[in-house]
């Protein structure tokens, strides 16, 4: 048991204030995703763009009462409050689980590499949570705070852990070492992935090792090359560092083209299965996989390493390896029936993901009703009844309106969830009885979190409640906007506020999906293009300011009514709008100036700022929030003159404004490529637009931006022609020889642009790239797919994503990626998820 005394003593740290000390099961890092506030410790994390210390008045309110700082807190304030004072709030944490660490001495997987982690990790579990009680990292937490956060789930229950670690730079991994010290380890492979920070591959290679410096044995695959070496060369030093003769930890490789301990003999793919022959202590042995492709493969092999290691019997790894399952690597959020939006996690089930699932269900604004569908949590090692009070004690905390569990032990255990007020719930044993009493008509303008252990086939629920919607769907990355949204906060000056561009379906991908990721996330504010799109996210539940770039008289009541800010660029809409908040009755109404500094578009030019000035402060109707004008040319070099000249003549015309109203407004010029190019005109705050959802117009972080949306469809038919055969409207596009096309579910009623047609634009089928044949139509068009084998009908086709850029497809067409962004239809379904 823990408690501020025992913990503060771990730490060494100085408890400036005793109230008296409770159990302390929960450690909090994030304000937002509080449960348990009376078992919770906060640690305030100190980042570059981050104080956390400014939210424990927020949690001291909602009883938490157990603080780890660094920096004075007005102790007077709290007088129920521990407070446990530190030199560095985040080397608190690591010290505080690799002390908690410490006291399990059971079988610990550490699994490290540059892919294959997450999946190597949750096949083990599906192959032996029939043996072990299993702690594992929930979803990919491996970074200097998702690992402590994994280490600290570790129970006395539990008979085996198995935890992943990732580095982003030299000197992470001796921390993540202490806090997991592996007694078995994994290194999955080596690749270029997330190779920034490193000099070269061996540094990261180096580096990654050091998790294993204190393991019983390392499971690795022979064949990198570069990798063999270091772990070799590594094997020494460590045996050495240790006094040991036999050298660091033991080691188990494998390989496909030379000795090992354990020899792949063959690899044969067949239909959806592959079968892996091998040799083990010079005994053959084999098994299947229901998996084709060389990832699966690799990571199949790494299990069977580990399952040979731990003396499972063939028999065993055989039956248990052909029942392995895909693994769900994200949330997805979808559009579902009678207006609800469905959140599907159906594949896996414990107490780790159930939280998460559930922090990203209260994420979303947009249904006051949230719903759960939930089945038994197996292999959970504790008793059903304590397991399911805890349950619902969290969704209790969660404010979740509706349950409906699916499991014998579940039901068993219903009075611990008929007991939460306000808490409707139903009980089914199983899914097909629940499906067979399923009725739509149970489900009106609600959030629905889909959430079971895999045996119960959850996905089945799934399918009846999303919207039904043709096969081509954009996905939209929640976790790469994140991404994005925290890197471009990273380049800013430390006081800059951040304001989001959601304007235009944000570009294409959303409204209140993306709105309730960045409310989420701490953004200042957003900015939309009409008060129709604001208005759309107020009734959604987005509470944050939002500015309405172009606002029309027609709008003004909306935009009283909901409390949006307008954008006010001439004397005209100034005045307009000014009577209009003397009909409403209201004074001092938000309101943002647009200066024109030279995009001649809106905005007030420089002779107009005495009068401007003389009418904003001869009345209280309005408060200026913002003065900001807009660059035209922030991201090309040879303007950077240009940009510059705005820059001065905003801070001159600003400036002016600014002593006129007689207080302090926030000014901002900066756009996403200014953030980069110009960093002295990021000023109080930041415009960030094209550069959330990935793209870099000025191409100097776009290394290290992550890709957010990937437009897909799939093949519907596909044609077998002769030499002379035309295809599509016009006849245009005639076969030289015997080919084949495939005709694909998107057209320029999808908002893929015309001029792609005849050969001009390529997808992306099996990997390989194929050209448009013949000209595009409304709902299909066709490709020239004689070249890629195999190819199938019901094959996923990529219009643009990871590995085929939108900058790549807009280049082709002779535009910018803004056009093909917002251009997608609104027919074309978007799926949002969350890694």
């Amino acid at each position: 048991m823990y408690n501020a005394a025992s913990i503060n003593k771990t730490l060494k740290g100085e408890l400036l204030q005793e109230t008296g000390f409770s159990e302390i099961d929960h450690l909090l890092l994030d304000s937002r995703k509080l449960s348990f506030p009376e078992s919770s410790l906060f640690i305030s994390l100190v980042s570059p763009r981050r104080n956390a210390h400014q939210y424990i008045e927020e949690l001291y309110r909602k009883g938490v009462s157990n603080f780890v700082i660094s920096e004075p807190v007005p102790l007077e304030k709290y007088p129920k409050a521990n407070f446990i004072l530190v030199k560095d709030t985040l080397q608190a944490l690591h010290t505080l689980v690799a002390f908690h660490r410490h006291h399990f001495n059971i079988p610990v997987i550490g699994i490290t590499g540059s892919n294959g982690k997450t999946i190597v990790k949750e096949w083990l579990y599906q192959l032996l949570e029939k043996d072990y009680n299993i702690v594992r990292s929930p979803k990919s937490y491996n970074s200097q705070i998702g690992v402590p956060l994994s280490v600290w789930q570790m129970k006395p229950e539990h008979q085996l852990a198995i935890f992943e670690a990732g580095i982003s730079q030299p000197g992470e991994m001796v921390n993540l070492e202490k806090i997991i010290r592996p007694t078995i380890g994994i290194f999955t492979n080596i690749g270029e992935a997330h190779s920034e920070g490193f000099l070269n591959i061996r540094q990261k290679i180096n580096e990654k090792l050091v998790l294993f410096a204190k393991s019983d044995i390392l499971i690795y695959c022979k064949d990198y090359l570069a990798l063999n070496e270091c772990v070799l060369a590594f094997h020494n030093q460590v045996g050495k560092k240790e006094n040991q003769e036999g050298g660091g930890p033991e080691l188990f490789s494998w390989s496909r083209k030379t000795d090992a301990d354990l020899r792949i003999i063959s690899v044969d793919k067949n239909d959806n299965h592959t079968r892996i022959d091998a040799l083990y202590k010079q005994e053959p042995l084999h098994f299947t996989i229901p998996f084709v492709d060389e990832g699966s493969i690799e990571n199949a092999i790494h299990c069977a390493a580990l399952m040979l290691y731990l003396g499972k019997d063939e028999a065993v790894i055989q039956q248990r390896m052909d029942q392995l399952s895909n693994i769900a690597m994200r949330l997805e959020l979808k559009q579902g029936i009678n207006n609800s939006s469905v959140i599907n996690d159906a594949y896996n089930l414990d107490l780790g993901s159930l939280t998460i699932a559930l922090d990203f269900l209260q994420q979303q604004q947009q249904h006051a009703t949230r719903t759960v569908i939930l089945s038994d949590i197996l292999q959970s090692g504790k008793s059903d009844a304590t397991l399911y009070e805890e349950v619902a004690d969290l969704l209790q905390k969660k404010g979740i309106n509706k349950l409906i569990a699916i499991g014998k032990n579940i039901g068993r255990e219903k009075k611990s969830f008929q007991q939460v007020e306000g808490l409707k719930t139903q009980f089914f044993t199983t899914t097909d009885e629940y499906i067979q009493q399923f009725n739509a008509d149970d489900f009106q303008n609600e959030t629905i979190l889909v959430k079971g252990s895999r045996v119960f086939q959850f996905e089945r629920i799934g399918k009846l409640l999303e919207q039904k919607a043709h096969q081509t769907i954009l996905e939209i990355n929640l976790s790469a906007i994140s991404h994005n949204v925290k890197l471009y906060q990273s380049l800013l000056k430390p006081d800059t506020k951040l304001m989001a561009m959601v304007k235009a379906f944000s570009y294409g991908s959303g409204s209140f999906e993306i709105a309730n990721l960045l409310q989420f996330h701490g953004v200042d504010y957003l900015a939309v293009a009409y008060a129709d799109e604001g208005v759309e996210l107020r009734r959604a539940g987005i509470t944050m300011p939002i500015m309405v770039m172009n606002p029309e008289p027609a709008s003004f009541d909306a935009i009283l009514h909901w409390n949006l800010e307008p954008e006010i660029y001439s004397m005209q809409i100034l005045l307009q709008f000014m009577e209009e908040i003397t009909a409403a009755g209201k004074t001092e109404f938000p309101v943002h100036i647009k200066l024109d500094t030279g995009m001649h578009r809106l905005g007030f030019v420089k002779s107009d700022i005495a009068e401007l000035a003389q009418l904003l402060t001869a009345s209280p109707l309005m408060k200026v929030q913002s003065i900001f004008s807009h660059l035209a040319a922030s991201e090309d070099p040879e303007k950077d003159a240009f940009t510059q000249q705005q820059g001065r003549l905003f801070y001159d015309m600003s400036h002016e404004l600014q002593k006129a109203l007689g207080y302090t407004v926030i000014r901002h010029i900066a756009n996403s490529a200014a953030i980069t190019r110009h960093p002295d005109l990021q000023l109080d705050m930041v415009r960030l637009g094209i550069g959330m959802y990935g793209i870099d117009s000025s191409n100097g972080i776009q290394d290290q931006l992550r890709n957010v949306s990937t437009l897909k469809t799939t093949v519907a038919q596909l044609k077998h022609l002769e030499a002379g055969d035309s295809v599509g409207y016009g006849a245009k596009w005639v076969a030289n020889g015997p080919a084949v096309t495939a005709t694909v579910r998107i057209g320029y009623a999808d908002g893929y642009p015309r001029r792609l047609g005849m050969g001009v634009g390529k997808m992306l089928v099996r990997g390989k790239l194929a050209p448009v044949a013949g000209v595009v139509a409304m709902d299909m068009l066709m490709l020239d797919v004689s070249h890629i084998p195999d190819v199938q009908e019901g094959d996923e086709v990529i219009v643009f994503g990871q590995d085929l850029s939108v900058q790549d497809l807009s280049a082709w067409a002779g535009t910018i990626p803004y056009e093909i962004l917002t251009g997608i239809s609104q027919r074309v379904k978007r799926v949002y998820f969350q890694e």
